[in-house]
């Protein structure tokens, strides 16, 4: 089954799909959770997504964080991020037909994929900015803020502040890692491009390294944000 968070509010989409795993965990604690970036969407990572289960194996809850890249300035789009979008356009009925819970979290996702994916989908949840003249949140947070300004102590402090706060280090490695994308597609000051892609890899391999190792994702986002 697929569940589709979308709209122009990217940080009210990302808080909205997160808290529905949280409570998807609660209501069914045996559930097995998984987010894969976009980097890791494979083929077979997605087929594996939706075809695991069974009776020995948990069910999964899945998501799928941003497969859908935004155009650079120059209007051209990295060759495995396309893959990445053609990979999980291209197994939409699988997805849908499956008995886990696929989660794609799309923020300013276009309309003729959204549509495309709302007619798969079991569920779509639309989250949009408000009207201009109404204060917006956006995505200036002091989290952010502190990776865009290459700052390792306040964003070692912000990441503390919101685990304490009782945010789940997958939502902040999720912002996180959207912001070290943002910074590939937009620049920075403080992030050449080749940096920003290479803060965007390491990201994508401290998340695959905490599942392997008995550092939690915690402890891993903690040291991360003193070694940039």
């Amino acid at each position: 089954m697929i569940y589709l968070f979308y709209g122009s509010d990217s940080e009210k989409t990302r808080r909205k799909a997160f808290e529905w795993v949280e409570k998807a965990k609660a209501k069914e604690p045996d559930l097995v959770y998984v987010r894969l970036a976009r980097e890791e969407m494979s083929a077979a990572a997605l087929e594996d997504a939706a075809l695991s289960g069974g009776l020995f194996v948990k069910r999964l809850l899945v998501l799928l964080d941003d497969p859908f890249p935004s155009k650079r300035a120059n209007g051209e789009e990295e060759g495995e991020e396309a893959d990445a979008a053609s990979a999980v356009e291209d197994r939409l009925d699988i997805l849908a037909k499956s008995d886990n819970a696929i989660i794609i979290l799309a923020p300013k996702l276009a309309s003729a994929k959204a549509k495309k994916i709302i007619a798969k989908a079991a569920k779509a949840y639309e989250c949009n900015a408000p009207p201009r003249d109404e204060v917006a949140r956006g995505f200036n947070s002091n989290l952010v803020n502190a990776l865009a300004a290459r700052d390792p102590k306040k964003l070692w402090l912000e990441i503390a502040r919101a685990l304490r706060a009782g945010d789940a280090p997958e939502q902040l490695h999720g912002l996180l890692h959207w912001k070290a994308r943002d910074l590939m597609e937009r620049g920075g000051r403080a992030w050449t491009p080749q940096e920003s892609r290479a803060l965007s890899l390491s990201l994508v391999s401290l998340l695959q390294s905490s599942r392997r190792s008995g550092l939690g994702l915690s402890d891993s986002l903690e040291r991360f944000a003193l070694s940039i």
